[in-house]
């Protein structure tokens, strides 16, 4: 018994080194001179903690952080507004189908929690460039939406399982069509699963950075928070103390927002796990 307990808090102890080491780097690094980043990162810094490489990354000319915010929180609300409107009624549609069917649709489209999106980037290129749409926001808008579907159907269709069909049947009788049912009084039940969703999605998005730099192009003079990092990387030189301090400007939001809504998340998951 005493050697299972220790072998998981030594379990506990190396996950938490492992989750905790970049963070700690990014952490430390954004408040240190170059010359202490680069001869020991892992170091407090020798000289103290300094507020200059914040400030000389919100005021640089090469990256507007306020801007960079802007298009980063439309993109997280268009793509959340938009996966919920394509996801929600296609989840209801499945969650209440009986034929095999149903479930054929909805394990082809949780197929793609397995497809890394960077595989998919050089095809959606092409469809893009065919459509008018790459470098530009519309452009990855879709694809990013494309992105959070299966995960989002997912929790939709577990959710949409656990409300009793009595609630269509009495709609129904009211004289409600099946996409008023679910507008009116199946969609307004799922606000947990809604919630977790778009917390998920919102992190994922905020937090991507190789899809927004291949997608939207330097031609297209949009940028978001991740990608202001080569805001300080030029071609013969990298100034570190602005790729940390940026990347640490990124980060922030994604955790306070995180941490503020962690209970959504686990409420999201656990209420749509029971049917009722």
């Amino acid at each position: 018994m005493i050697l299972r307990r220790a072998v998981r808090a030594a379990i506990i102890v190396i996950v938490v080194i492992l989750m905790g080491a970049p963070l700690y780097l990014l952490a430390t690094n954004a408040f240190k001179t170059e010359k202490d980043i680069l001869g020991a990162p892992f170091a407090l810094p020798t000289g103290g903690f300094t507020l200059d490489n914040l400030v000389a990354a919100a005021t640089s000319t090469n990256f507007n952080v306020i801007a960079a915010y802007g298009t980063t929180g439309f993109l997280v609300v268009a793509v959340n507004v938009v996966s919920i409107l394509v996801t929600g009624p296609a989840a209801y549609a499945i969650g209440r189908g009986v034929r095999r069917g149903h479930r054929i649709v909805l394990l082809s489209m949780l197929a793609g929690l397995f497809i890394p999106s960077q595989t998919i980037v050089i095809p959606v290129i092409y469809v893009l460039k065919s459509v008018g749409l790459m470098g530009t926001m519309p452009g990855l808008i879709l694809f990013q939406t494309a992105l959070t579907i299966p995960t989002t159907l997912f929790l939709f269709t577990a959710y949409v399982q656990s409300i009793p069909r009595e609630l269509d049947e009495a709609a129904r009788i009211d004289g409600a069509s099946r996409l008023g049912t679910f507008w009116r009084v199946i969609f307004p039940l799922m606000t947990p699963a809604i919630a977790t969703a778009v917390v998920l999605n919102a992190v994922g998005v905020w937090a991507d950075f190789v899809n927004p730099r291949i997608i939207l192009g330097p031609s297209s003079g949009l940028y978001t928070v991740t990608t202001g990092v080569y805001a300080a990387i030029s071609k013969y030189s990298t100034d570190y103390t602005l790729v940390y301090s940026n990347m640490l400007l990124a980060v922030i939001p994604v955790i306070v927002f995180y941490v503020l809504l962690q209970k959504r998340i686990i409420g999201g998951l656990t209420s749509g796990a029971v049917k009722g």
